[in-house]
């Protein structure tokens, strides 16, 4: 039994891992005539600190930049692909992909690198993979990257 997916999320952070996440969710969405939704959640931990020390334009900056990101990678519209939205917003990038996103767009699959972290660095901060993959109410694909 095949499984159809019409709506993919691929979350986006400039990281080779979100690079090997992106080609393969335009693959499985273009098999699958599919929406794909890119993804980036701007970390609300770090701008509301900053907020308080009037610190907007490093905010607005911070949009900028997510914002120009996903534009650069709505390529995927190019490579045959009709359906592809991109969506900039604030959050825990743990959980916003899953419990927000995820519910809005009704999504059947989720697509993230996997963590470029050491065991360490996993064990002290988490990952937004390791979040995504234990929250996530629909399937979700873990993207490694090709060796160089």
């Amino acid at each position: 039994m095949a499984l159809d997916y019409k709506n993919i999320i691929v979350g986006i952070d400039g990281s080779k891992e979100a690079e090997a996440a992106f080609k393969k969710g335009v693959e499985i969405a273009k098999r699958n005539h599919a929406t794909l939704h890119l993804v980036n959640i701007i970390d609300s931990r770090v701008y509301s600190t900053l907020e308080a020390y009037n610190f907007t334009e490093e905010k607005r900056r911070a949009e900028e930049f997510a914002t120009n990101l996903l534009e650069n990678y709505k390529k995927a519209e190019t490579a045959g692909l009709e359906n592809v939205n991109v969506i900039v917003q604030y959050g825990s990038p743990r959980t916003a992909i899953t419990k927000d996103v995820a519910k809005e767009v009704k999504a059947d699959l989720i697509i993230c690198g996997a963590t470029g972290l050491n065991a360490v660095e996993r064990f002290l901060i988490g990952s937004v993979t390791t979040g995504i993959v234990r929250s996530a109410d629909c399937d979700v694909l873990v993207v490694r990257p090709e060796e160089e």
